[in-house]
């Protein structure tokens, strides 16, 4: 692997930012809290330290949020679009500054973070023309000259917390939604992708300046669990949109409800492939092993488990090996490598844990698992294990590459060991039998809010909507039909008659 020089990561990190038209403020004196490290995980070095945002602050953003939303909350839908789509162009302009912050802090190869921003100007477009399609419904009454509809109406401040995994992705997700269905938005990022956050918001600034926009639609905060947390249980929030662990879901979820605010949740996906006799097993290898060593497993998508037909799971594990043994590890700004770094020697030594207690139930692990260089980053090569039963680690997920390889006989089998985990995320078969297939995508086949037929459970589109079920938070966003979960619903009847009936034929005269 080659790194650059010391402090040459720093300087690629502020000159982005610079050119994004952030800045950093100064770090000075003793008093005040500690410093926030934005490291990056290519070689552990710090590129920035940050104020983090104090409980004042949280309160300062979140009330700005509140006192603005009056006002944009009454401005017409496609004129709030103006700022999505200006955004939008931005996007397009700073595209390579913003990959080079995703490679920086996340560790993400050069194609993946350049990716991830060609997202966000997606869901720019998508949400300019959904600004024009926020369609309620007219719905036939039951009693004469009354007309009864439904209207979706602006909801209020949203919350956005973010992960490291899609640090900037996740976020315009909701917060293009969210500003065209009329609600400002207080964002909370990852500790590990500070920097992104900042050249986003001072994108997403200037795009309101120009388009006349109202100040304050957008804020950021910084810091640990605890200013999310201050966020969860602030009554002027009213959507939380969440991503991040089961665990972190857990304890948000009741948070937010005991003050009956909202929550979109997106959470775990141990997600799950079959793979049938039938396949064509040139088309699944590929798509196996981008979905499992991409982005060094650390999507919510990543494939974990690989459901693999008895008669051909010597030959896919194999081939699978075959094609991890090519695959590049290192420096994600270098040329031809596929696998960047894991976010952090946490995440290393949960791998690790997780590959032990995978051999002591008797797993055994065909290829990878072993640390590449050393120092302050931690980079890996995938690891395959074949397991003779899904077990308790099969049924956890571990934010690594590790696929597990399961055998199956029957196509009910299947089903179950695909389904016999507690998320529900992301799924995938690879079948060229259409009854199998159609299987899958019926009520009794994949239990996955995504369900896939002969690509991988990773890379979906910013047209569909996004989110799983069970462990997973059963939250929605990007595509479809997702605004709804920023807007709120009414339910009017208009009587144009000179009569009052009343419904069911109630009389009360």
């Amino acid at each position: 692997m080659t790194f650059p020089g010391t402090g040459l990561l720093e300087d690629r990190a502020i000159a982005a930012l610079g050119r994004c038209g952030a800045t950093l403020p100064e770090i000075g004196g003793d008093a005040g809290p500690v410093p926030i490290s934005a490291r990056t995980p290519i070689d552990g070095s710090v590129l920035a330290f940050l104020h983090p945002s104090t409980s004042a602050d949280v309160d300062a953003a979140v009330g700005r949020a509140a006192e603005v939303f009056p006002t944009w909350r009454t401005v017409p839908a496609p004129q709030r679009a103006a700022v999505v789509r200006r955004l939008g162009e931005l996007l397009v302009e700073h595209k390579t500054d913003l990959a080079d912050l995703v490679t920086l802090e996340a560790g993400k190869i050069r194609s993946e973070a350049l990716g991830e921003v060609q997202e966000m100007i997606d869901i720019c477009e998508f949400a300019v023309g959904l600004s024009r399609q926020l369609y309620g419904r007219t719905i036939a009454s039951e009693r004469p000259g009354h007309r009864l509809s439904e209207t979706w109406h602006p909801l209020g401040v949203v919350a956005v917390i973010s992960a490291f995994n899609f640090p900037v992705a996740v976020w315009s997700w909701n917060t293009a939604l969210a500003l065209v269905c009329g609600d400002p938005v207080v964002w909370k990022p990852s500790e590990s992708t500070p920097l992104t956050a900042i050249a986003c918001d001072a994108l997403l600034r200037r795009a309101a300046a120009e388009t006349g926009a109202p100040d304050g639609l957008h804020h950021v905060v910084l810091g640990s669990a605890v200013v999310g947390e201050q966020l969860v249980d602030d009554p002027r929030v009213a959507l939380v949109s969440a991503t991040g662990s089961v665990r972190m879901g857990r304890a948000v979820a009741p948070r937010v409800a005991a003050r009956f605010g909202r929550c979109l949740l997106e959470l775990g996906g141990n997600n799950g492939a079959v793979v049938t006799p039938s396949a064509d097993l040139d088309l699944a290898v590929r798509g196996i092993v981008f979905a499992a060593a991409g982005t060094a497993g650390q999507r919510c998508t990543t494939l974990r488990r690989l459901i693999v037909h008895r008669s051909i799971v010597n030959d896919v594990t194999n081939q699978i090996a075959d094609a991890y043994r090519q695959l590049t590890v290192g420096n994600p700004f270098d040329d031809g490598v596929l696998v960047g770094p894991l976010i952090s020697g946490a995440a290393f030594h949960a791998m690790h844990a997780a590959l032990d207690t995978a051999r002591a139930d008797g797993g055994v692990v065909v290829t990878g698992g072993e640390r590449v260089g050393g120092g302050g980053s931690f980079y890996v090569t995938p690891a395959i294990v074949r397991m003779p039963s899904q077990t308790s680690i099969v049924r956890a997920e571990t934010f690594a590459p590790i696929l597990y390889v399961l055998a199956y006989d029957t196509f009910d089998e299947a089903i179950e060991l695909h389904n016999g985990v507690p998320q529900g995320l992301s799924s995938a078969i690879f079948t060229t039998d259409q009854r199998e297939a159609e299987r899958f995508l019926a009520a009794d086949g994949s239990d996955c809010g995504i369900a896939n037929v002969n690509i991988g459970t990773s890379g979906a589109e910013i047209g569909g909507a996004f989110g799983g079920e069970k462990d997973t938070g059963g939250g929605r966003e990007s595509g479809s039909d997702a605004w709804k979960s920023y807007m709120r619903r009414a339910t009017n009847t208009v009587n144009y008659s000179d009569e009052l009936p009343l419904a069911q034929g109630v009389e009360f005269g």
